[in-house]
């Protein structure tokens, strides 16, 4: 049994940020029901590359012990059929744009009506109310309009494609389970549900707390590549190797700093990086080209100065710390004998109740729980 055990999750979501949250919600104990189209399945299913009969790996990974119901929401009856589960549900979670779930017959304002105890979160770019409110969008672009992707850029200027899709999963998954939990927490003292407006813009502005401040309260609104944890300081940056690999340094304590200097044998000119910080990053950098990324590694081991050679993701994976934590060990079964290892939610082993080894659903394998 897990913290959630008997709590019953309807989930009308699709792709990441909705599937993610009731995966985690499912790890915990939770029952999750996953709403989806005959014949196809939600989009996730037919993405590559392929795992096993009836998904892809990407569907696998996020939708690890659920069940499936395949029903058409607009067909005759249909919503009929559906809504007697939805009245025994704790939780809806959808991710719709404003409006939709209300034409469907599944808005907020009926389902409460008929379940006041119901935690109903929708999952959106730019939230249910607002000039944006309707506007299409994806991770990309709401770390655009947000001022997230512009702290990302180089020197130059130009912002890069971040390697991690921030707003959906740090704006829209982590603040939707945060809030579902907070919400059947209030249940348990009120006996009522409550309607949760998840928008993921608006979750972003969190990360930028220290570029908001010195704007705000410092009057210096962050430059590409200027600010201090942005790679406009010598104690904050990624520097190349000899053999063109990478060192990402972070020693930004005075007593990381000092070590760091020393690990480089760096002259006193440069170890006062606030006398010419510019300066003293270009010292930096020569001192880690010349020597290889194995040599650094070499160097910095047992040194408390917070530098690290950048690993590949298939390096980190096979990285003893990692393996020894057995992030890897639970298993994803794809039906047909394969495996690989589940995704790492963040539910600590002790709260996690879905078995070691346990599949994803099937399309539709859930439809006997329909009405009618």
């Amino acid at each position: 049994m897990g913290p959630l055990d008997g709590i019953t999750v309807i989930d009308f979501s699709t792709l990441l940020p909705g599937p993610l949250a009731t995966l985690i919600l499912a790890e915990a104990g939770a029952t999750v029901l996953k709403i989806e189209r005959p014949g196809t399945g939600e989009d996730m299913r037919s993405y590559p590359p392929a795992f096993g009969r009836d998904g892809g790996a990407n569907f696998a990974l996020l939708n690890r012990g659920k069940r499936s119901i395949a029903i058409d929401l607009k067909a005759p009856g249909a919503i009929d059929r559906l809504l007697p589960l939805v009245d025994r549900a704790d939780v809806v979670v959808e991710q719709f744009r404003p409006g939709v779930m209300d034409r469907l017959g599944l808005g907020w304002d009926r389902l409460s009506q008929r379940n006041p105890r119901l935690v109903y979160c929708s999952i959106t770019g730019y939230g249910q109310a607002g000039p944006k409110s309707q506007i299409a969008g994806h991770d990309l672009n709401y770390m655009a309009e947000t001022g997230l992707l512009a702290l990302a850029a180089g020197p130059d200027g130009a912002p890069v494609v971040p390697p991690a899709l921030v707003a959906d999963i740090a704006g829209g998954t982590y603040p939707a389970v945060i809030n579902i939990l907070l919400a059947l927490t209030e249940r348990q003292r009120t006996g009522a549900g409550r309607r949760l407006d998840i928008a993921m813009t608006d979750n972003l502005f969190t990360f930028m707390y220290w570029a908001m401040g010195d704007g705000i309260a410092g009057g210096e609104w962050p430059r590409p590549a200027g600010g201090r944890v942005t790679g406009g300081w010598a104690r904050y940056r990624i520097y190349r190797t000899g053999d063109d690999r990478f060192v990402a340094a972070a020693p930004l304590e005075d007593r990381f700093w000092s070590i760091f200097c020393d690990v480089l044998d760096l002259p006193d000119a440069a170890r006062n990086d606030q006398a010419d910080p510019e300066g003293a990053a270009r010292i930096v950098a020569d001192r880690i080209r010349s020597r290889t990324a194995a040599e650094w590694q070499a160097a910095f081991a047992g040194r408390d100065c917070c530098c690290v050679v950048v690993n590949s993701l298939e390096q980190a994976m096979a990285d003893p710390h990692f393996v020894g934590r057995s992030l890897f060990s639970r298993g994803l079964l794809d039906g047909l004998g394969g495996r690989m290892p589940a995704l790492r939610t963040p539910v600590v082993p002790e709260m996690t109740a879905t078995p070691a080894e346990a599949g994803y659903p099937a399309l539709g394998e859930a439809n006997g729980l329909l009405g009618g």
